[in-house]
């Protein structure tokens, strides 16, 4: 009988010995506590983990290895891997070197015994770290992972790649594809995962629990979000019955620092609802960070704590500035209202009720393309519901 997802992905665990978790750039409360969740418990089980965040995250110090996690880097070896292309040459290619000590030079010499290569066939690169496993969880693409594909290239073809997550528009990158849309989050779905693991005595503890809970709240919204469904409530109950801090969980995600209340009260004086097309949004610009000091992220909770909290919509929007990129999120208001939708036509990405989008280029100059092609949508959507009507 053919093993499920989930069954490939505990026997590929349980089978190796050097692991490597990694998740989206820019973790959000479930990709950090998947990640250090899982990393708790293959320690537990005696195995060697890596796990790395890239880009930023919202502060989840009170989380166990948190801070150890946020630091890491991958570490290439010392060794340089000359890999060379032979289809234009015989595939009898002899390997010399020769030291020049005056320039303290080492000369590699290729020779092919038939035909000619080109400095183009050749490719030198450092090695790439050596896992028995890789773990990917709560990211839709490969793309997602952010710089780590570019630094090591060959990292994802040498070791076999099991894939978690909950998200509808997962592209099935990994070996195995552990793609579960009715979890309300990836925490959710590792809840089972590491009971699956457990040997004499349960591995979900005090510490686990709550960064499954952490993960759980944080993508139901505090279980307000349309995915919230009565499964959530019942792991959450499960998740507190085994010590997780849900009072410090809930306490973490209602703090703010002084610079995002500033930010907030920039961006409420920009609030615009376009009525024709439904929605309401704002903006958080370079000169908005720049006027409280902040950085990108700083905005985090603008949109679930206040935008969303607007009537008479379909959805909230808000547009911030990062860098030379610009960050979209998109949350429904609208009862039903799949904001996944709208955020693919714009090369984004999520769930019905939360998604997210990504933009090259500066607020100002893309504001009104932007603002045009959600307005299309918009249109072509109420034509469609008005035909169903006829």
């Amino acid at each position: 009988m053919e093993l499920t997802p989930k069954s490939q992905s505990v026997e590929l665990i349980k089978q190796a010995n050097k692991v490597l978790i990694l998740t989206h750039t820019d973790p959000d409360g479930d990709a950090v506590g998947s990640v250090l969740a899982l990393r708790i418990a293959l320690q537990k089980l005696g195995k060697e983990v890596e796990a790395i965040f890239y880009g930023r995250s919202t502060d989840y110090s009170n989380l166990s290895g948190y801070s150890e996690v946020q630091q890491a880097k991958l570490e290439a070896s010392n060794d340089l891997v000359i890999t060379v292309d032979t289809r234009n040459v015989n595939d009898d290619v002899k390997l010399g070197y020769k030291k020049n000590a005056e320039a303290r030079q080492l000369n590699i010499v290729i020779t092919p015994s038939k035909g000619t290569l080109l400095p183009e066939d050749v490719v030198v690169e450092r090695s790439v770290p050596k896992f028995d496993l890789l773990i990917i969880l709560d990211s839709p693409t490969l793309a997602m992972l952010g710089t780590v594909g570019e630094e090591f290239p060959t990292l994802f073809y040498d070791s076999p790649t099991v894939v978690i997550d909950h998200h509808a528009t997962n592209s099935y990158f990994g070996k195995v594809n552990w793609i579960d849309m009715t979890a309300a989050s990836t925490t959710e779905m590792l809840v089972a995962l590491i009971e699956s693991l457990s040997r004499n005595e349960p591995l979900i503890e005090e510490e686990i629990a709550t960064c499954l809970l952490t993960g759980l709240i944080s993508d139901t919204g505090s279980f307000q979000n349309l995915n919230t469904t009565p499964k959530s409530l019942t792991v959450a109950a499960q998740l507190v019955a085994a010590g997780a801090r849900h009072q410090e969980i809930v306490e973490k995600s209602r703090s703010r620092s002084l610079k995002t209340l500033k930010l907030w009260g920039k961006a409420l004086t920009k609030i615009t609802v376009d009525q024709n097309a439904r929605f309401v949004w704002t903006e958080v610009t370079d000169e908005d960070f720049a006027a409280v000091k902040g950085e990108p992220g700083d905005e985090s909770g603008l949109i679930d704590e206040l935008l969303k909290t607007v009537t008479d919509v379909d959805f909230a929007l808000t547009v911030s500035q990062d860098g030379s990129s610009i960050n979209g999120s998109l949350r429904s208001v609208a009862k039903n209202y799949d904001v996944s939708r709208l955020a693919r036509t714009l090369g984004g990405g999520g769930h019905l009720a939360a998604s997210g989008f990504r933009l090259e280029g500066k607020i100002q100059d893309k504001r009104d393309g932007l603002l045009k092609s959600i307005a299309d949508f918009q249109n072509k959507e109420q034509a469609v519901r008005n035909s169903a009507l006829h």
